[in-house]
């Protein structure tokens, strides 16, 4: 068992070096010195990733009855994003210096000194944070489109097709993961602040005389969420904008913080968004997007409850909250102690002796035999020991390990990561054990 069990504060350069090290998430376009604040997400990465993903669509989709998906394009027509204030509203104020031409956001200069080389600031600029690209292949006959800076409007905008075609009555909602691109000035904290990054929303419609109800639902649930996937309470919390800092659209939103190494920073932001987002796409393109409630027999512009969270901020909060640092036995352990439906591997089978053939062979059939349900791997590359710490540094929840008795016994070692517990059990009843013990 450990000695001297302690959880360290985890620094956000030991998760950048996890991540780097073990295939979690790279620089992209490394090779070539990289571009800031873009990433790429490695073999483990992916797999955290896809089930960070999943575990949300699960929650939101599968577990409830009033909810359908979508899947809408990063591109759309430009009027789109003038509907949504996105052309004239969606910047930031920046000044530069004119001595070492840094820019800085105003809102995040206020009452410090800057810049540190003491040069003179320009007066304040807006810059829009959208990206800008071109549809068409005739020049002179393109227009300019963008690349979408959030989720929410392709699903304001696919209100009436959903409605229409899935038969739906309020309350009920739409959800959506996709890619979102905003050209971010004030970059930085590895994958928090990216210029692309994934967005999971949920645009939930209700009466507009039911939206105080529906807006409580979703903050408890969306924070319980985070909770039920093993993040630890003391790390998080619930903020409340005030009235000044409140999106133009928004009639109340609260905030899920997490406890990130730079402090507390948001997670995801649910917001009561009220019919602005309909009403302006009515407005704007003709349409009429009013709900007609059979039961009331009355027609109205339905209110909106957003929970809008990133998936990137949520897989490096669990990868934070899940870090563990320990000495066992005079020698530092690393692991994430994470929840096993995140963890990227579910079990690694490892044989002890690579160099005999009826071990491989049997470590391989285990392998081949579990495979399938989940990602499993098999490993001879180090002594058992480097084997072990390299799968709870990845936080595999389960190491299989097959020896020289087990050729004669038929039995293997199941190793747990967080308690490094051992237990000798039947081959015959290894895939049992592990559908009881993962509970997936």
């Amino acid at each position: 068992m450990a000695e001297d069990r302690k959880t360290n504060n985890v620094e956000l350069k030991d998760i950048a070096n996890l991540c780097k090290r073990r295939g979690f998430i790279f620089q992209s376009s490394e090779i070539y010195g990289g571009i800031g604040s873009v990433w790429d997400y490695g073999p483990l990465g992916v797999e955290l990733k896809n089930n960070v993903k999943g575990q949300w669509w699960k929650s939101m989709v599968y577990d409830r009855n009033d909810i359908e998906g979508l899947d809408a394009a990063i591109l759309m027509n430009p009027e789109v994003w003038k509907a949504s204030g996105h052309v004239t509203s969606f910047a930031d104020l920046l000044v530069d210096c004119k001595e070492c031409k840094k820019r800085f956001r105003v809102d995040k200069i206020k009452g410090r000194s800057c810049p540190e080389c003491g040069g003179e600031l320009t007066e304040p600029k807006s810059f829009n944070l959208m990206f800008k690209t071109q549809v068409g292949s005739v020049e002179g006959s393109a227009i300019d489109v963008y690349m979408r800076p959030e989720t929410a409007q392709g699903i304001f905008v696919n209100f009436e097709n959903v409605l229409n075609s899935s038969r739906r009555k309020l309350p009920f909602g739409i959800a959506q993961i996709g890619k979102a691109f905003r050209n971010e000035i004030t970059t930085g904290n590895f994958t928090f602040r990216s210029r692309e990054f994934e967005q999971m929303e949920l645009e939930f419609f209700v009466k507009p005389d039911e939206a105080d109800k529906w807006y409580e639902f979703w903050v408890n649930e969306r924070l319980n969420w985070y909770t039920s996937l093993g993040i630890r309470k003391e790390n998080l919390r619930l903020r409340e904008h005030e009235k000044d800092e409140l999106a133009h659209y928004a009639k109340r939103c609260h905030d899920v913080e997490f406890s990130f190494p730079m402090g507390w920073s948001e997670l995801e932001g649910i917001a009561n968004r009220g019919d602005f987002d309909l009403k302006q796409h009515s407005s704007l393109s003709g349409r009429d997007l009013v709900y007609f409630d059979d039961a009331q027999e009355k027609s109205y512009m339905p209110y909106v409850i957003e929970p809008s969270g990133g998936v990137d901020r949520a897989v490096l909060a669990f990868l934070v909250d899940a870090y563990r640092s320990e000495t066992v036995r005079d020698r530092k352990r690393i692991y994430l102690s994470i929840d096993n439906r995140l963890a990227p591997i579910k079990v690694a089978v490892l044989p002890l002796l690579k160099n005999r053939p009826e071990i491989v062979e049997m470590a391989h059939k285990i392998r081949d035999d579990l495979k399938g349900n989940y990602r499993v791997v098999y490993d001879d590359t180090a002594a058992i020991g480097r084997l072990y710490r390299r799968q709870d540094e990845i936080g595999t929840p389960y190491c299989l390990t097959v020896d020289v008795d087990s050729l004669s016994d038929g039995k293997v070692t199941i190793r747990e990561r967080d308690s490094m517990d051992q237990d000798r059990v039947d081959v015959s009843k290894v895939k049992e054990i592990l559908r009881e013990r993962l509970a997936l």
